[in-house]
């Protein structure tokens, strides 16, 4: 496997698939990495210790967090498993930050805002340029702004992962509008 295709196998099994080879995250969405490439090798996926190391800790994007031991790696945000519930602290966002979407979704989220669909957050962005590049991975990219120190005004929680990815359940339409 590609460096990439390691990076996108250990993102699918981490954030939404884990049984797919017998691994259990906690609940903090922590894996045994021996675990992990062990269960990736039974189901044909040559994988090693290495491998997993090494799509932790290069590319600009920081998707993962390997344990202070070296022994566990865990998804940063993203999860879909039912085994995750990541707890991060609630912070006061930004007073504008930005989602980066593709442009035949724009209609549904212009009429039902930004969802987590099968995720648990929905994921913002500090900056334009990152919000482009994400909307650019799912087709034509379109950039939204959001309005998130009016939502966070009127009750609307708000974290950010480790990585800098902004989080929040839902953003109503009403706190969307185009980027520049």
């Amino acid at each position: 496997m590609t460096p990439e295709d390691v990076s996108k196998f250990i993102a699918y099994v981490l954030r939404h698939a884990p049984e797919s080879i017998g691994l259990r995250l906690d609940a903090e969405g922590w894996a045994d990495i021996d675990t992990l490439v062990r269960g990736a090798n039974a189901g044909g996926r040559e994988l090693a210790g290495a491998d997993v190391v090494q799509a932790a800790t290069s590319g600009a994007k920081r998707r993962y967090e390997l344990s202070d031991d070296g022994k566990r790696i865990r998804a940063l945000q993203g999860h879909s498993s039912p085994q995750v519930s990541r707890s991060f602290e609630v912070l006061v966002p930004p007073a504008q930050l930005f989602h980066g979407t593709a442009t035949r979704f724009l209609d549904a989220i212009r009429v039902q805002g930004l969802l987590s669909g099968s995720r648990q957050h929905v994921h913002l962005s500090a900056d334009e340029a990152t919000a482009l590049q994400v909307g650019g991975r799912h087709g034509k990219p379109h950039v939204l702004r959001v309005d998130s120190g009016r939502m966070h005004e009127l009750g609307h929680v708000f974290h950010r992962a480790e990585n800098g990815v902004w989080l929040t359940s839902i953003v109503p339409p009403e706190f969307l509008s185009e980027a520049k």
